[in-house]
């Protein structure tokens, strides 16, 4: 079992920053993909940005050019900058790992992700 835990969401303003961070409790990277997953009310649960366990790097179209993820491998954490963001980016933001032996292939569906971050808030207002 791993333990994700996500940090760094808030309230900004459109064209504001935020960095989020999601730490595991034990190291992962070992054929493990990891992603940023985002759900907004009403919406289903989406990927939007991920490293496959190759490394392999997604971004979805709506994020291209103003997020940027990364990872910390002596600190086993995931990032994700993000920067001019927009109103529509108010989500819940969920950290996930992947399971899956080595691959450049990131899976879109949720139910293909074995472990799960309790979320982090991001609201931005216009």
């Amino acid at each position: 079992q791993v333990q994700l835990a996500e940090s760094g969401g808030g309230s900004v303003q459109a064209g504001g920053s935020l960095r989020l961070s999601c730490a595991a409790s034990r190291y992962t990277y070992n054929s493990n993909s990891w992603g940023w997953f985002r759900q907004a009310p009403g919406k289903e649960r989406e990927l939007v940005s991920g490293i496959s366990s190759r490394g392999g790097v997604y971004y979805a179209d709506s994020v291209k050019g103003r997020f940027t993820i990364f990872q910390d491998v002596a600190k086993n954490t995931l990032y994700v900058s993000m920067n001019n963001l927009k109103p529509e980016d108010t989500a819940m933001y969920y950290c996930a790992i992947r399971e899956d032996g080595g691959t450049w292939f990131l899976p879109l569906s949720p139910d293909e992700w074995n472990y799960w971050g309790q979320g982090t808030q991001v609201t931005v207002s216009s």
